[in-house]
């Protein structure tokens, strides 16, 4: 029987949670943590809501799923984020250990890798590109909708 649980499978997930973003208004970002196959936290953008800049789809992610396991460190965890991560979300990465990064679309103003792929724990494995489309045209879709 074939695995449903890929990286895309995960990647519709954390595209769910930006769509919940989009839809109250704030920038569609979303993103799941994974241990063993089971999302263990969820998070989406929510800084406008909750009037704090630190409340991006990542932090509120990675302390849901610190707080399912009961400890920091995430080392056997993988984070799927629709966007690259910025530079204060790849510090919370770094710190919290994640074992694997998965993230859809590239920000090349404010993504993390503009600084490289060192701001990352040495042991964070990366992979980028996985329905980068769906994530973008999203992100596109929220800014025209701005303007």
């Amino acid at each position: 029987m074939e695995n449903i649980f890929n990286h895309e499978w995960f990647m519709r997930e954390a595209l769910k949670e930006a769509q919940k973003a989009f839809e109250i208004g704030e920038v569609p970002v979303g993103a799941v943590v994974v241990y063993e196959n089971k999302i263990i936290g969820k998070g989406h953008n929510l800084t406008e809501q909750l009037h704090d800049v630190t409340a991006h789809a990542e932090m509120q992610a990675i302390t849901a799923a610190a707080n399912y396991i009961g400890a920091k460190y995430l080392s056997e965890c993988t984070l799927y984020v629709s966007l690259e991560p910025c530079l204060m979300c790849a510090g919370a990465i770094y710190w919290s250990k994640i074992g694997k990064l998965v993230f859809g679309a590239n920000d090349p103003k404010r993504g993390f890798l503009r600084e490289g792929k060192h701001v990352l724990h040495p042991k964070t494995t990366l992979e980028h590109g996985v329905m980068a489309e769906e994530a973008a045209e999203l992100m596109k879709s929220f800014f025209q909708k701005l303007r």
